[in-house]
């Protein structure tokens, strides 16, 4: 039946009779091909189809216009679809899907109080004493342990006290005296304890410049009044007429090539407190900066130890040039005479030296004052001795007696 119904649908496309040929061969069994494969009918299943309206009864009034009776439109409000039942793995991914779990409360438990216990009868007695007869073991081994026994004799310790934390007493800040005093102080507590050698007077500056800034280094040299009160061994590097010059002002070392040598060769050994250099020696002098340089012995033009008058350099050298620089902390460190000279001798240097270092103040650093923002602290003290602080005042005036007895 399915072979007939395929034919007459080839037909009704096909008129022409040739082309038929070919779909007899299905329907004839004499010929020697296989028959053709049984063709199975597919069923799918029928498409639901939405239910059929129901026509308006012709007696039924109309409710109004033709428009109304128009379908549903998407606007309307739509019945609530029913929730959807997720799988175990969506859950997961899902906020609020799984069932909601209520909060479990528990019960609070309260520890029952002593007296809502039941009480037995010899149970109070019995703990109570048991209690005693722990207290009385802990208590007799305490007491065996203070007493122990060495070699048979018996030893107590000491009871250690807990320790305890020692609050730190800070030493008052001592005030600023006046110079005169602060010299007669140095002279009293230097004579109070004998030395084995007569101690220098110091003076210790704290500035207000920064040392790590090129334009606010302070450094300058002065000649004391009085000199230093210590011997000072000179050695020059000059030839010809200059060493002359310099062993004729009492020069103690004098030299030109051979020194150099000798200071190179010799270990760091040096016989010479101060060096004094003519120009045509300074390039010379690089093969021992590496000696002369760590012990501020290098001449130096600023300084006034490099320079053609050779006899000048030497006597001011030996009647007490002190060079001074400012270190890393902001602080000059410069020696000023001995214990022994008279006060005024001491005021005068010390004088000598608060000018010297007025002139070397930077000009980068700009105060109303001469010494507000600059002298920071100015203490004097003996080489061994407690330092004592100066007031500003009485230095100004010790420097404005120098400055009209000798500059002017």
């Amino acid at each position: 039946m399915a072979h007939l119904r395929l034919l007459l649908s080839h037909s009704r496309c096909h008129p022409h009779p040739h082309r038929l040929l070919p779909l007899f061969r299905f329907t004839t069994s004499n010929s020697g091909d296989p028959p053709p494969p049984t063709i199975k009918p597919v069923s799918y299943a029928p498409k639901p189809q939405p239910p059929p309206e129901e026509a308006p009864r012709p007696d039924a009034p109309s409710a109004g216009p033709d428009w109304q009776d128009q379908p549903t439109r998407r606007f309307e409000q739509q019945p609530p679809n029913p929730p959807r039942q997720f799988t175990r793995q969506e859950v997961r991914f899902v906020k609020d899907a799984g069932p909601a779990i209520a909060p479990v409360s528990y019960p609070s438990r309260v520890a029952p109080l002593p007296e809502d216990r039941p009480a037995e009868e010899g149970a109070g007695q019995g703990v109570n004493e048991q209690d005693l007869r722990g207290e009385a073991e802990r208590i007799e081994k305490n007491a065996e342990r203070a007493r122990r026994s060495v070699f048979g004799v018996p030893v107590e310790e000491e009871t250690v006290p807990y320790p305890s934390l020692i609050p730190v007493a800070k030493r008052p800040q001592k005030v600023a005296i006046d110079l005169v005093d602060a010299l007669r102080e140095i002279k009293t507590s230097a004579n109070e304890k004998k030395r084995n050698f007569t101690e220098t007077v110091e003076a210790h500056v704290m500035l207000g410049v920064d040392p790590r800034r090129g334009d606010q280094m302070v450094r300058g040299a002065i000649t004391l009044p009085h000199g230093t009160g210590k011997t000072v061994r000179v050695a020059v590097f000059a030839e010809g007429p200059a060493a002359e010059e310099a062993r004729a002002a009492g020069a103690d070392v004098v030299g030109g090539d051979e020194l150099i040598e000798e200071i190179r060769k010799g270990g760091g050994k040096l016989s010479f407190d101060k060096c004094i250099a003519t120009p045509m020696f300074m390039p010379r002098l690089s093969k021992v900066a590496r000696i002369l340089g760590p012990r501020g012995l290098m001449p130096n033009p600023k300084l006034g130890s490099v320079t053609n008058d050779v006899s000048g350099a030497v006597k001011a050298a030996k009647s007490g040039r002190v060079d001074f620089k400012i270190d890393k902390t902001a602080i000059v460190h410069v020696g000023l005479g001995k214990i022994n000279f008279s006060e005024e001798s001491l005021r005068e240097n010390i004088g000598a030296f608060v000018n010297a270092l007025l002139l070397a103040k930077p000009v980068g650093l700009k105060k109303t004052s001469k010494y507000v923002g600059y002298v920071k602290k100015f203490t004097l003290s003996s080489t061994m001795g407690p330092g004592f602080p100066v007031t500003i005042p009485s230095l100004s005036a010790a420097a404005d007696d120098y400055s009209r007895a000798h500059v002017s």
